[in-house]
């Protein structure tokens, strides 16, 4: 009789470190993500190119300047998406609105769902294939927030007072397991 009630306790002690195991897991992994979509159909900026420099004017750079060169929106920079971790597509933009503010427009993005996305501008090239999923927390970032969905249309305002110097790429970074799930080189529009 004292084996049977030595039994139980041990019984239950395992089967509480198990649940607890498989909740920390679940908690962890969200495996439920990798099954479900969540789409945002945010309006983007109407933009047009970036005007022409004079003649003998400086090239104009990948980097947004503090002022507004016309009346309306300006797309600033822009680049593809390649994957890295899971399969990303769309594409990525900056934007100098009217009054002179900045966003990160995501366009026509496609991408796994997964835990605690984030959107980051960063300073790291965009590399293909594994050597290019864990690069972009080892320099500069500029944290612009969760991502709203990984699927459609969306917009990130920039910060005031950013510097653009050298930030030459988009991450949707994963920062549970420090990897992105795919980023985008940004190139001077015009």
């Amino acid at each position: 009789m004292s084996i049977r009630l030595l039994r139980a306790p041990l019984t239950w002690v395992a089967v509480a470190v198990l649940a607890a195991g498989a909740a920390t897991g679940l908690y962890w992994f969200q495996p439920w993500k990798l099954v479900t979509d969540t789409e945002v159909h945010e309006e983007l900026t109407a933009v047009s190119a970036e005007p022409a420099p004079p003649p003998g004017a400086a090239t104009p750079s990948a980097t947004p300047s503090a002022s507004p060169a016309s009346t309306g929106p300006v797309l600033v920079s822009r680049g593809e998406f390649v994957s890295h971790e899971h399969e990303t597509r769309g594409a990525a933009r900056i934007v100098r609105t009217a009054d002179g503010r900045h966003r990160l427009e995501l366009v026509g993005l496609d991408t796994s769902n997964g835990p605690d996305l984030q959107v980051w501008l960063t300073d790291q090239p965009v590399r293909t294939g594994p050597s290019g999923w864990r690069v972009f927390d080892d320099g500069r970032h500029v944290a612009l927030g969760p991502l709203k969905g990984n699927r459609g249309d969306q917009a990130y305002d920039i910060p005031a007072g950013t510097d653009f110097s050298g930030l030459t790429s988009v991450s949707i970074w994963c920062e549970r397991f420090a990897v992105s799930f795919g980023a985008a080189p940004l190139t001077a529009a015009g």
